[in-house]
């Protein structure tokens, strides 16, 4: 082998390692789907010219396999949360927020926040001196007493062994707030016991019920429902619930982008007929529309049982 083709096969050598190197950065400046930010500062950015919000991180982001730095903003998708942080921020437009529960997704090379929990946050003000026009207490002093011996002194300060009692109003406030936890919690629970299975198939009013009879207060699960994958004029994509050949309305709703999606697609691009999936996924709500962040979608085989 020649001088000169040894020299071409390093310096092609060269070009693939450093591309392969190149891609294995931008692999890892992503975070894993499914990671969840707790307790993450940061601003919310936006909206920009198609209406949507970013999260700028306030400080570095590890997942253990990657690391984000602050100052990255990623898009938040469209959930409950994202609509009550939207509505925060609209009366505190300086504010700061910490995630509590942000879940991450990855679809197509990009990183989103399917956001739960939020707290806002504002820096404290610096406390200013107080002045008391008060005298000054006079130091406790020991009292004299005989107490059976002359001179013995009794200081009138508790001692550091003593035991300590909590006074009958704080008893009376903690016992009040127990009891209000435990009606909230009650509260939620029962507004989150939603099952799908209250979800028509058709209404007559549109695709999904009218929101006076069934209202997402919360997010809810969407379990073992089957559906087909549909994607619509403007590209967006959307999961048809299946009628099971009924001749009734169908019910759609819109997927959020995430891993799971995107495994989803490239099954359905194998087969050049309509797959039919069962699935799960978190179902919230923002702006009125209904949407899905889809977790689980396995292809269900009908064997020739049910009809289009």
């Amino acid at each position: 082998m020649g001088m000169k083709n040894r020299r071409a096969i390093l310096a092609l050598a060269f070009v693939m390692s450093a591309a392969a190197l190149g891609a294995q950065t931008a692999r890892e400046t992503l975070l894993r789907d499914g990671f969840v930010l707790r307790g993450v500062d940061g601003k919310l950015i936006g909206p920009d010219s198609n209406d949507v919000w970013f999260f700028e991180l306030g400080s570095d982001v590890n997942d253990y396999r990657a690391v984000v730095k602050a100052g990255t903003k990623l898009e938040l998708l469209p959930s409950s949360g994202l609509e009550k942080m939207v509505a925060d921020v609209k009366v505190r437009p300086a504010a700061t927020y910490r995630l509590w529960n942000g879940r991450v997704t990855k679809y197509k090379g990009r990183n989103y926040i399917f956001p739960t929990y939020f707290l806002p946050l504002r820096k404290a003000d610096k406390p200013l001196p107080k002045t008391s026009q008060a005298p000054q207490q006079e130091r406790a002093k020991p009292i004299d007493t005989l107490g059976g011996q002359e001179g013995k002194r009794i200081s009138a300060v508790d001692e550091p062994n003593d035991a300590l009692t909590i006074p009958q109003e704080i008893l009376e406030k903690l016992r009040a707030r127990r009891e209000k936890i435990a009606t909230s919690g009650q509260r939620i629970a029962d507004s989150n016991r939603v099952t799908m299975d209250k979800l028509p198939l058709t209404t007559e009013e549109g695709d999904l019920p009218d929101a006076k009879r069934y209202t997402l207060s919360t997010d809810s699960i969407l379990v073992d429902r089957t559906a087909f994958l549909s994607e619509q004029n403007d590209g967006r994509l959307e999961f048809i619930l299946d009628a099971f050949g009924r001749n009734v309305r169908q019910v759609s709703l819109r997927l959020l982008p995430c891993e799971a999606l995107e495994l989803t697609e490239a099954r359905q691009s194998v087969v050049p007929e309509p797959v039919r999936f069962k699935i799960a996924g978190i179902l919230t709500k923002y702006e009125g529309e209904h949407y899905l962040l889809l977790q689980k979608a396995v292809r269900a085989y009908s064997y020739g049982n049910f009809g289009r």
